[in-house]
């Protein structure tokens, strides 16, 4: 589905919902799922805050926390906790997905595995409708290891010279 199509359809979701519920159809409500959608990957508020105001239109904190936990509710945006943050993204028609985390610099890298994919489909859940998932791996990056491995070898150097020292 075309970034344009998504976005049509996730307005229509919206705006469906504001008349079913005889809410008020706003134009920051829509101008924030727009700039949602516009958005590539995993986002926080501030990012998204900014976002809006290059497109000169100012919303307030509020409105803006407002918008994200309506649009939890409708399952346009998933609200993801990693490690000492808070991100969101967008999830209509964005599938199920895996995000690898480093616990030492906090990036969070999404990943492909047709294993675990054919593993979740396969597995039975007990009076439980399955909508989708997200699974995290936490773990250490390769440039956290490379950075780590260095600090390791300069303490070791160090040792080494003050022992060579002392003899």
């Amino acid at each position: 589905m075309s970034k344009e199509n998504v976005k049509k359809k996730v307005r229509e979701i919206l705006n469906s919902y504001l008349e079913i519920n005889n809410h008020r159809k706003t134009t920051e409500r829509f101008a924030i799922l727009d700039a949602v959608y516009d958005l590539t990957g995993h986002f926080t508020l501030d990012e998204l805050e900014k976002l809006l105001e290059s497109q000169n239109f100012r919303v307030s904190r509020a409105t803006l926390y407002n918008a994200m936990k309506l649009f939890i509710e409708l399952r346009l945006v998933v609200r993801h906790r990693f490690i000492g943050q808070t991100k969101y993204e967008a999830c209509y028609a964005n599938g199920d997905h895996i995000h690898q985390i480093c616990t030492v610099c906090g990036t969070v890298t999404g990943i492909y595995s047709e294993e675990i994919l054919h593993a979740i489909e396969e597995t039975k859940c007990k009076r439980f409708r399955k909508d989708g998932f997200s699974l995290y791996i936490y773990g250490v990056c390769s440039s956290c290891q490379a950075s780590i491995s260095r600090q390791r070898n300069k303490l070791k150097q160090q040792k080494q010279n003050k022992t060579d020292e002392n003899r």
